[in-house]
């Protein structure tokens, strides 16, 4: 059964950090990409940064330089290290598998405000 269960949002002042994890109950988890996504009020779901199974990070332009993406596979834990906060950044963020699966957690809610 598939689970994925994160949390580490919260309220972040910009120019602060934040940290997301993502418990992930994913068959084979060690084989797939693993990525984070956000969807901010009114917009599409997007993809902010993908790590490859074998630990190769991509990122979009927009959180490029100050977000991190990593992955504990004997844990089956995806990290997000989020840097930089702005208050572009609040959106409610998802880990999924890259492509990802039709199923989605419940996301964190991150907010980035003085």
């Amino acid at each position: 059964q598939v689970q994925l269960v994160e949390s580490g949002g919260g309220l972040g002042q910009p120019g602060g950090s934040l940290r997301l994890s993502c418990a992930a109950s994913v068959p084979s988890f060690r084989l797939y990409d693993m990525a984070w996504y956000r969807q901010a009020p009114g917009k599409q779901r997007e993809l902010v940064a993908r790590i490859t199974r074998g630990g190769i990070t991509n990122y979009a332009d927009s959180v490029k330089g100050r977000f991190t993406i990593s992955r504990d596979i004997a844990k089956n834990m995806v990290y997000l290290q989020m840097n930089s906060l702005t208050p572009e950044d609040t959106a409610i963020y998802y880990c999924n598998r890259d492509p990802s699966l039709s199923f989605w957690g419940q996301g964190t809610q991150v907010t980035v405000s003085v």
